[in-house]
């Protein structure tokens, strides 16, 4: 069974090690579908698939190029993160894979994360599917605080040390649903309007709303670009559409007196999202089938 991986990296400003970072993966034998940094973020998302030990050695050969470069303590950019390799998803490129990919593919997450904890010696946090009823499984509450709110601290982690790195943080990784994230932004010289949108989001999704079911938003501003921007998570793509969350966005955006600028697609689509994602103009490489697709 194929599997897709999708770590985010907490560099954003370092064009060398991007183009690095492509090299390697360009090297191995795996599908590249992303690999792009943002300055404002200070973020860079890298997405691949393929064989489970393929993507794991593709993983670890980053991590080996990126982990040097990276110092938490100095590290300033708009993205909650609480390490160096914040966040590592798994995803089964199937279908409807049986009980038994899914028992296999957790062990393999599990072995990947105590492998990554052993070589680094940074805490590692399974989240998710993989979660063990150890501590919460969300990433939001994973990563609540920050890197520096974990320093000096004593936590839990399912491998690794019971402190976070002092210069890589601590690393949260699992198994977990195809999601999508996306960004919409906004000609604002402030980021008043896209919070007060993100809020709206979330708060709307609590109360039920099923326009936002699964959907995780937060407002940030984008300094270097002049722009601010709804950064969102869809968890649950197949129980909204992508276009109806795009245009409400964007309309309410409008009353509040902010200018739409443009969509970006941060990572991978599936196939059968292109229908109600319109708004989205993914390149080739970021459209993703699974195993039954044709």
């Amino acid at each position: 069974m194929r599997v897709l991986t999708v770590p985010n990296w907490s560099f954003g400003r370092d064009r060398r090690l991007l183009a690095d970072v492509r090299e390697l993966l360009e090297a191995r034998p795996v599908t590249v579908h992303f690999a792009d940094s943002d300055v404002d973020h200070n973020r860079t998302v890298t997405a691949f698939s393929g064989e489970p030990e393929d993507v794991r050695e593709a993983l670890f050969a980053l991590a080996d190029r990126i982990l040097p470069a990276i110092d938490l303590q100095r590290h300033r950019g708009v993205h909650p993160r609480i390490g160096a390799l914040d966040v590592c998803p798994f995803v089964p490129l199937r279908l409807r894979p049986s009980a038994s990919d899914s028992t296999d593919l957790i062990v393999f997450v599990q072995d990947t994360a105590r492998q990554l904890a052993e070589r680094y010696e940074v805490p590692v946090f399974l989240y998710e599917q993989s979660e063990r009823g150890k501590h919460a499984a969300a990433l939001p509450k994973l990563r609540k605080g920050g890197f520096g709110g974990l320093v000096d601290r004593d936590i839990e982690p399912d491998f690794g040390p019971h402190r976070v790195h002092p210069h890589l943080g601590a690393t949260v990784m699992g198994v977990r649903d195809f999601l999508i994230a996306y960004n919409v932004n906004l000609r604002t010289e402030t980021a008043d309007v896209a919070k007060t949108i993100a809020r709206s989001i979330r708060e709307r999704r609590e109360q039920g709303d099923e326009r936002f079911t699964g959907v995780r938003a937060l407002g940030l501003m984008l300094a270097a670009q002049e722009m601010s921007q709804v950064s969102m998570n869809v968890t649950r793509p197949d129980a909204i559409s992508l276009d109806a969350l795009t245009e409400w966005v964007v309309d309410v955006a409008r009353m509040r007196g902010a200018e739409f600028a443009y969509t970006e697609l941060i990572g991978v689509i599936r196939t059968r999202d292109l229908e109600h994602a319109t708004h989205l103009h993914p390149r080739q490489e970021q459209i993703v089938k699974y195993e039954e697709e044709d």
